[in-house]
């Protein structure tokens, strides 16, 4: 790997706890022409997240089975939204004509016309959805609840308060952080000591009470490799150079940079060795105790990686005593004495044969994490066999994540070893969202491992954070995560309560996810009979005849797999839904502002249906 590369890997992944940066800086002095095709596509794209909202709207109330007799068939061949008894809001009938005066804006080379009509159209289009309406579909819908936020509460009363708002606002599973900086929230009888800032009461307890009594999930949310933080000491009368109290107590679990120190230049966490055995046991019997002696729903494991490392400025991480000991064994070479590639002195063959060893290096620490998962994803299920395990990752490129933090989570997500993988895929807009999530949301498919995209809230206006959840609903994923509770403000907490409803009006998807894909089908169903009703959606009356047929067998199908689930019949609605897959990608005609961004979005739906179907098949027969 060249030294360029290296560069570009550790600027691709943003600071820890930062979000990538906006992919249309609109903030900026001066307007750059070589963002105009990623502009044309983020207006077309926001026009179509607009018109799935309206749809939503519209279609509450529709029949959830198709009725091709009682839909008069249109007269003419065409028809046109102008003579539909549904017109285009005048916000959609702007973007289109920005739309079609894109060319000639460009050929004549009036780039500021364009980009101040652009930006009055996406900031009409992003504060006009409806959000007095209800929106939301069935899905999982997360939230972080962070160590301060908890710390502030106070008390199981204190905690109260913030349930009683999560629940409102429709979130049903809540990642509570329950070991952070080596600190547990809880009295432990493994780890050295419960945090300071929570003595005197238990709020894992107190959370898993208040959230099941109001139809939340509650997962326990663990800080897996990293072993304390700096900026948590003070708040707990600690020197910043405090380990933490597992390090504190076991120096020799330490993980060293290339330069012999606790923590990389400009982070703020030690981390143990993963390759440790006493590590690893001692992080095994935490998880244990947690989901032995605690009604969690689930076990989420955060930090499960190396720290963000930049070989290409000499910054390497990983030189705990059990890994070089580990590897000196397995090649004959302290990995200590290596040089990252890129190195402008090595030559011949010496920097072939460093560069060998530093693959094997890399290698070897990506292996050590992915082994600790799949373990602790056995034991896991063997003491709790219904416990959803799940990770918060990064979601850069496989590539990127194996050379900065050698964290392969594709092979845990393939292997079977978590049940959810929550991106960290944090954004200043949505296009650089979008971006982040869609090479494993779209392009990928991890069978009964569901893929979460993660929203940090900050510093996002609301109507940008409706906007990503907007996209979510579109893509074929199954719902969301917010980071952080501390960051969800009163009014995103107000319009979430109104466009979702209360967690209490349906279970998580997860505990019942084929009446969720049963309930997802039955709301595309809505959708297509407005259209229908509305003259907007269009085909041959023995094209109509056929689709109905078709379509309304896949709902009863999916209604029976949720009253009497089996195996057998997961199979005949994967079956019948990959039939009317097949059939949806022609011979209609669609009267839409996004024509074929609607298209794109039923065909995603059907697949998060599927994927529904292939992890109740594993979850709920197994």
């Amino acid at each position: 790997m060249s030294s360029r590369t290296e560069l570009r890997l550790a600027q691709a992944l943003p600071p820890e706890g930062q979000s990538a940066p906006p992919a249309i800086p609109v903030g900026s002095a001066s307007f750059d022409p070589q963002l105009l095709p990623a502009m044309r596509q983020e207006l077309e794209n926001l026009v179509g997240r607009y018109e799935s909202a309206l749809l939503i709207v519209n279609a509450q109330g529709q029949p959830t089975r198709l009725q091709a007799d009682a839909i008069a068939s249109p007269r003419t061949a065409s028809l046109t939204p102008a003579n539909t008894r549904w017109s285009l809001p005048p916000i959609l009938t702007h973007a289109q004509q920005l739309l079609q005066d894109w060319p000639s804006l460009v050929n004549q080379g009036d780039y500021e016309t364009l980009w101040q009509r652009w930006l009055q159209s996406r900031q009409a289009l992003q504060t006009s959805f409806p959000t007095d309406q209800r929106l939301a579909q069935p899905e999982i819908r997360a939230i972080w609840l962070d160590r301060g936020t908890i710390v502030q509460a106070g008390s199981a009363a204190g905690l109260t308060g913030i349930f009683d708002r999560l629940a409102a606002a429709g979130i049903n599973t809540v990642f509570v952080e329950t070991v952070n900086a080596g600190y547990p929230i809880y009295p432990s009888q493994v780890a050295p000591q419960q945090n300071p800032l929570t003595r005197g009461w238990d709020p894992l307890r107190a959370a898993i009470a208040l959230g099941h009594q109001r139809g939340i999930e509650v997962h326990a949310w663990v800080w897996v490799f990293a072993a304390g933080n700096e900026r948590h000491n003070p708040l707990v009368n600690r020197p910043i150079s405090y380990p933490g109290p597992v390090l504190a107590q076991h120096p020799d679990w330490a993980a060293y940079d290339n330069r012999g120190r606790l923590t990389l230049s400009g982070q703020t966490k030690p981390f143990y060795d993963p390759a440790n055995p006493e590590v690893r046991s001692y992080i095994q019997r935490l998880l244990g105790e947690i989901a032995t002696s605690y009604d969690v729903d689930g076990i989420h494991l955060d930090y499960i990686r190396y720290p963000f490392q930049d070989p290409a400025a000499n910054r390497t991480f990983g030189y705990g005593r059990a890994a070089r000991q580990q590897f000196e064994q397995r090649t004959g070479v302290d990995p200590f004495t290596l040089t990252p590639p890129g190195s402008t002195w090595l030559v011949g063959p010496e920097r072939q044969r460093q560069q060998l060893l530093w693959e094997q290096w890399t290698d070897f620490r990506v292996e050590q994490v992915s082994t600790f998962v799949a373990e602790a994803s056995q034991e896991l299920r063997r003491l709790r066999p219904n416990l959803v395990i799940s990770a918060a990752v990064f979601a850069q490129s496989e590539y990127e994540r194996r050379q900065v933090l050698q964290q392969d989570w594709n092979r845990w997500a393939i292997q079977g070893d978590l049940d959810w993988i929550v991106l960290m895929s944090y954004a200043l807009d949505t296009p650089r969202f979008e971006t982040l999530i869609r090479p494993w949301t779209v392009e990928a498919d991890y069978g009964a491992t569901l893929i979460i995209p993660g929203i940090r809230l900050l510093p996002l206006v609301n109507a940008a954070a409706l906007d990503q959840i907007q996209l979510l609903r579109d893509l074929p994923v199954s719902g969301y995560a917010l980071f952080a509770a501390e960051n969800l403000n009163g009014s995103l907490q107000k319009i979430l309560a109104v466009t979702q409803g209360s967690a209490r009006d349906s279970p998580p998807p997860q505990q019942q996810p084929f009446a969720t894909a049963a309930a997802r089908y039955q709301a595309l169903q809505q959708e297509w009979n407005w259209l229908l009703s509305q003259q907007l959606l269009e085909m041959p009356p023995y094209r109509l005849e056929q689709w109905t047929a078709e379509a309304n067998q896949l709902g009863d199908e999916l209604a029976a797999l949720a009253a009497n689930p089996s195996r057998q019949g997961v199979t005949a609605a994967r079956s019948r839904l990959r039939l009317l897959q097949n059939h949806l990608g022609s011979g209609f005609t669609l009267h839409m502002a996004s024509a074929p961004y609607r298209r794109r979005t039923w065909q995603y739906h059907l697949t998060t249906i599927e994927r529904l179907l292939v992890y109740g098949e594993e979850h709920q027969l197994r």
